[in-house]
């Protein structure tokens, strides 16, 4: 397995996994795409992949950006873990943490001091990830959203 950048040809299988990771984005092709090419013109970010062995196909990836702050970092901009995603039949071998590393070296190499994530409070399995990684739990939250009616 090898983890290096993204590359245009592996469009097709960062949307697939994409999709698994974010099961509520768009149906539509097209959208997805244009959500790709989006995060791909982003200033001070990074897509990076798990490439199986003698294989095109992928089997991770991790989408890493700049955020002016996080909760918990001290330092301006910091380095912002997006999305983090390894397929189900290779979990457990070290691919995640692989793609967390790649992520801090991009991340130290660009200046950032501190690198952050977050993840759902009922998602058990990333939040022992992180924690496996270094990454310190530093708030919980749970925030609530209203539809309003028209007057």
């Amino acid at each position: 397995m090898t983890i290096r950048p993204y590359h245009p040809a592996d469009l097709p299988e960062w949307m697939r996994m994409r999709r698994e990771l974010w099961p509520d984005l768009p149906s539509d092709e097209s959208e997805q795409r244009a959500d790709c090419e989006n995060w791909l013109t982003r200033r001070n970010s990074i897509v990076l992949v798990a490439q199986r062995q003698e294989s095109s196909r992928l089997c991770g990836f991790l989408e890493a950006g700049e955020r002016e702050f996080a909760d918990g970092c001290d330092t301006s901009p910091v380095a912002y873990l997006e999305g983090w995603f390894v397929d189900t039949d290779v979990r457990g071998q070290g691919i995640g943490a692989q793609l967390v590393r790649a992520a801090e070296d991009w991340a130290i190499a660009h200046g950032y001091r501190e690198f952050a994530s977050d993840a759902l409070l009922e998602n058990i399995a990333s939040q022992k990830a992180h924690s496996s990684l270094g990454f310190v739990e530093v708030e919980r939250a749970v925030r609530y959203a209203k539809r309003l009616r028209k007057a």
